[in-house]
């Protein structure tokens, strides 16, 4: 592993060291082999929140990354893993957060049946947020790039019409809410609408305020030189310069409000994708404090594999990356749904995960090799035009 890396990935071994050993000294080897055990299911369950989160986290700056891969950390261990399920049975079971808090520690069986029971609402509430995620990016109308271009060419058309991904996602919510949600159809229509809230204002306002700091940001740019914000994609120091130029300088500099409200958005991502997995962990151990290092410990992998896409350009050179995480968003989502009245094995959620993200990368390496051949036949011609350059739009 080359220095660039081991500095981004520095962080997660040393935390690993930390949890895995405090585990065995605190609980002996059976919590430390816990502990790894479900460090290495986040992190292998969960490569589409990975590149979800760069394609978010490359629009931000490198002081905004490293607030990701530091205050985000301890977001994700202490609040997603440990503090969130907590709020949430206290919620569903309208129980003092104190109360939860001390049948987490003394009752570990019924705080996990608690958790279990407030399922329905947070799959709904999770469920919808990714869909909406899912949604924008399939109907984005000013989105070039395609891989399924027989399915992505008409919703790209569809998406014109602003409010059709609402439209789609409500009518979903209302046939989840009545027809597949048993006896907690209250629970899951509320979750859901909270969900579909929460994506449209954490999105909303971080779209206002980005495009409010556009002009005042793309001057400090001119003057600011290299050290102004990392570039779209590669952000290294020999490439970060001529990202900032032309179009994509509205990615550069996603800094100021406009940054708090991504973060906020990446964080609530992050939410997103974890419930399952919180709820999941009870499976193979009911220790709370053993579940939030395991999970907080790949959660933190999650972090570091997201800067090390974002500083390698990785999805600027396998392009269908992205759209493979979306599709797995989708099926999430579908997933989720499906996981309110009927139990969905976790492994299965991750095997879809990867097999979309799996078939992206295929795609995207053929596509290269195609653009690299492209390239040769008309380096050999001379005068013909390099098309190498044109948007992609190939269908796999």
């Amino acid at each position: 592993m080359g220095v660039h890396a081991l500095r981004i990935f520095g962080w997660s071994f040393a935390i690993t060291a930390v949890g895995v050993a405090a585990a065995g000294v605190l609980g002996g080897p059976r919590d430390a082999a816990i502990v790894a055990i479900l460090a290495i299911l986040e992190i292998s369950l969960s490569f589409d929140n990975a590149v979800i989160n760069a394609t978010i986290l490359r629009r931000m700056s490198e002081w905004w990354q490293k607030i990701f891969l530091t205050l985000g950390v301890l977001i994700a261990v202490f609040g997603m893993r440990l503090l969130f399920p907590i709020v949430i049975v206290a919620l569903t079971a309208h129980l003092n957060p104190v109360d939860v808090f001390d049948l987490a520690l003394n009752d570990s069986a019924q705080y996990a049946d608690k958790l279990g029971n407030a399922h329905p609402a947070i799959a709904a509430f999770g469920g919808i947020f990714l869909f909406m995620i899912f949604l924008d990016f399939m109907f984005d109308g000013e989105r070039d790039i395609q891989w399924i271009k027989k399915l992505e060419e008409p919703l790209r058309r569809a998406g014109q019409l602003d409010v059709l991904p609402i439209v789609i996602a409500l009518v979903s919510l209302l046939v989840v809410g009545e027809a597949f949600s048993g006896d907690n159809t209250q629970q899951v229509l509320t979750a859901g609408v909270a969900g579909m809230a929460t994506y449209l204002a954490v999105r909303g306002l971080g779209e206002f305020f980005e495009s409010q700091g556009i002009g005042e940001e793309d001057e400090d740019t001119e003057d600011a030189g290299d050290d102004s914000a990392v570039g779209r994609g590669v952000a290294t120091a020999d490439t970060a310069a001529p990202a900032r130029t032309g179009g994509s300088s509205k990615l550069v500099l996603a800094t100021g409000r406009a940054a708090v409200f991504l973060f906020l958005y990446l964080e609530v991502i992050d939410a997103s994708f974890s419930f399952d997995g919180v709820v999941g962990a009870f499976a193979i151990s009911q220790n709370i404090f053993v579940i939030a290092a395991g999970l907080g410990i790949g959660a933190m992998y999650i972090r570091s594999l997201t800067v090390y896409l974002v500083r390698r350009g990785t999805l600027s050179e396998y392009i269908y990356l992205e759209h493979g995480a979306h599709y797995a968003i989708g099926a999430l989502a579908i997933i989720l749904a499906v996981s309110i009245e009927t139990e969905v094995p976790e492994i299965v959620t991750g095997l879809v995960g990867v097999a979309f993200i799996g078939l992206a990368l295929v795609s995207s390496i053929r596509h290269r090799r195609r653009e690299a051949a492209a390239a040769g036949d008309d380096a050999g011609h001379g005068d013909e035009p390099d098309k190498s350059r044109e948007p992609a739009a190939a269908p796999l």
